[in-house]
C-alpha cells in the first residue's frame, strides 16, 4: 500500500512498501534506499563473478594438465590457506576477504538445493536403462547405508567424546539468508509462461531447442523450489522442497513435450545435456557446484577455533564414517548381486553432489546421472528421517548429531537437522565439507579405487 502523504516533508520521503500475505516479511523503499541497493547487487555480481571465474580457471587448467584432482578441492584448500595466512600475518585482511565475500556466501546458502536437483529431474532418464531389480537392490543400499553410516559416524563421535572430554564452547554465528517472497515468486512464474508460450511458437528461437527450452524449464523449477520451501513444516516432513522443486520441472517438461508432439523424454534430454556450447537449465544449475566448493573454505575459516577444539572427535569420526560408507557400499553391493558398474556409480552416497561428481569420474565407466540422483536420494532420506532416527538411537550430543547427519546425508540433512537445532549446525557445516573433502582425496590413491573395484566385483 502507499502510506498517505501528512506534510511536504513525510511527502519527500515517501515509502512503498510491499507486505507477503503468507509471512510477516516486508520489503521497504525509500528514496534514499536505491543507491545502496544497488551497491549491493554490484557487490553481490562481483563477489560471485569471482567465485565461478577462479571455480572456471580451476577447472580448465586442471583439464590442460590432465589432472583427475578435483580442481573446486584444490581451490578450497588454497582459499583456506590464504585465509589462514592472514589471519596469522594480517588478521583485518582475512576479515575484510569474509565481509567481501558475504554476499556470494549468502547466495549459494540461499539457492544451495536447487544445485542438486538435475540428476532427480532427469532420473527417468537415468534409470530407465536399470532393470527393476537393480533398482530395488540400489534403494536397498541407500536407505540401509544411510542408516549404518548415521550410526556409524554418530556413536564414533560419542565414543571420542567420551575420551577426550572437551567442553564444548558456543560457535560463532551463522548468518541465515532471507526467506523468498511473494515478488520473486510472481517474477519467476512469469519468465516461466513467457519463455513457454514464445517456445511453443518458435522452438528454435535461441539458436537451439535446448537453449529455448532452458528459460522456462529453469523458471518452473526455481518456482517449485519456493513454493516448496513455503509449504507448512509438517507437509515439508514427506515432501521436501527438493521433491516439489524436480515435480514443477518434470511437468513443465511434459506439459511442453505434449503442447509440442515432441514427447516427454527428449524435453528431459534438453534440461541437463552435459554440452558447453548448448546448455540446458540444468546444465547452469549445476555449474555452480564448484562454487558451492570454493565456499566451504569460507565456512571452515569461520569455525576455525571449533574445528581446533574438538579436532579429535570431528576428523577421527568423520575419517571412519567416510571409510565405512565407501567400503560397505561396495561390500554390500556385491552381496546382493548388483552390477558392478553400477555399484561403483553410488559409491558416494554419502557425499555431496559437487564432489561426488567429482570421485565418480575417476572410475571408468560409471554412470554419473546415476551417482547424482543416488547422493540426492540419500539426502531427502535423511532430510525426512534424521531427527527422528537421533533420537530412537538416543544421540543427544550435538557434535554427534551434527556429524551423523552431514557424514550420512551431506547437506540436504544438514539443512533439515539445522533448522530445528541451530546448536548442531556448526558442525554440521564442518562435516558436510570434511567428508566430501576426505572421500575425495581417499579415492584420488589409485590402490584405494582398485580395492574398492575389486570389493565390487
Amino acid at each position: 500500500m502507499f502510506s498517505q502523504p501528512q506534510s511536504p516533508k513525510t511527502h519527500s520521503n515517501q515509502m512503498l512498501l510491499l507486505q507477503s500475505t503468507d509471512s510477516n516479511s516486508s520489503i521497504t523503499f525509500t528514496s534514499n534506499g536505491i543507491l545502496p541497493t544497488v551497491l549491493g547487487v554490484m557487490h553481490l555480481v562481483v563477489s560471485l563473478g569471482i567465485i565461478l571465474a577462479m571455480d572456471k580457471v580451476l577447472n580448465l587448467a586442471f583439464a590442460a594438465a590432465a589432472i583427475k584432482f578435483p580442481s573446486a578441492l584444490f581451490g578450497m584448500f588454497c582459499i583456506f590457506s590464504v585465509l589462514m595466512i592472514l589471519d596469522v600475518t594480517v588478521p583485518a585482511a582475512a576479515n575484510g576477504l569474509m565481509n567481501f565475500f558475504e554476499p556470494a556466501l549468502m547466495f549459494i546458502q540461499r539457492w544451495l538445493p536447487l544445485f542438486y536437483v538435475p540428476s532427480l529431474v532427469v532420473l527417468p532418464l537415468s534409470v530407465q536403462d536399470i532393470p527393476a531389480a537393480s533398482g530395488v537392490k540400489i534403494c536397498f543400499i541407500l536407505v540401509g547405508g544411510w542408516l549404518a553410516s548415521l550410526m556409524v559416524a554418530g556413536y564414533s563421535a560419542i565414543a571420542i567424546r567420551r575420551m577426550v572430554k572437551t567442553e564444548m564452547i558456543p560457535a560463532e554465528p551463522m548468518a541465515k539468508p532471507s526467506p523468498f517472497s511473494s515478488l520473486e515468486v510472481a517474477a519467476w512464474s512469469l519468465i516461466s509462461l513467457a519463455s513457454f508460450a514464445a517456445a511453443l511458437k518458435y522452438p528454435e528461437l535461441l539458436g537451439t531447442q535446448a537453449r529455448t527450452c532452458l528459460p522456462f524449464l529453469l523458471g518452473s523449477t526455481v518456482v517449485g523450489y519456493i513454493v516448496g520451501s513455503g509449504l507448512p513444516s509438517g507437509l515439508r516432513k514427506v515432501f521436501h522442497p527438493i521433491i516439489c522443486c524436480a515435480l514443477a520441472a518434470n511437468l513443465a517438461a511434459f506439459a511442453f513435450g505434449y503442447f509440442s508432439k515432441s514427447g516427454w523424454y527428449p524435453i528431459l534430454g534438453y534440461y541437463l545435456t552435459e554440452v558447453s556450447t548448448n546448455p540446458g537449465a540444468g546444465d547452469i544449475l549445476m555449474g555452480f557446484l564448484g562454487s558451492v566448493i570454493l565456499s566451504f573454505a569460507f565456512s571452515m575459516f569461520k569455525q576455525r577455533k571449533l574445528v581446533k577444539r574438538h579436532a579429535a572427535e570431528i576428523f577421527t569420526s568423520i575419517t571412519i564414517a567416510t571409510l565405512f560408507s565407501l567400503y560397505s557400499t561396495a561390500f554390500v553391493g556385491r552381496l546382493v548381486g548388483l552390477e558392478s558398474i553400477l555399484t561403483i556409480s553410488i559409491l558416494p552416497r554419502c557425499i555431496t553432489v559437487a564432489l561426488a561428481l567429482s570421485i565418480v569420474s575417476l572410475f571408468e565407466g560409471a554412470n554419473s546421472s546415476l551417482t547424482a540422483a543416488a547422493v540426492v536420494l540419500t539426502g531427502l532420506i535423511g532430510a525426512n528421517f534424521v531427527q527422528t532416527v537421533l533420537d530412537r538411537l538416543k544421540l543427544d550430543d550435538p557434535i554427534a548429531r551434527g556429524i551423523a547427519t552431514a557424514s550420512s546425508a551431506h547437506g540436504l540433512g544438514t539443512a533439515a537437522l539445522s533448522a530445528k537445532e541451530p546448536e548442531a549446525l556448526p558442525f554440521c557445516a564442518i562435516a558436510y565439507g570434511l567428508t566430501g573433502i576426505f572421500g575425495s582425496l581417499l579415492c584420488s590413491v589409485p590402490v584405494v579405487r582398485q580395492s574398492l573395484v575389486a570389493i565390487a566385483g
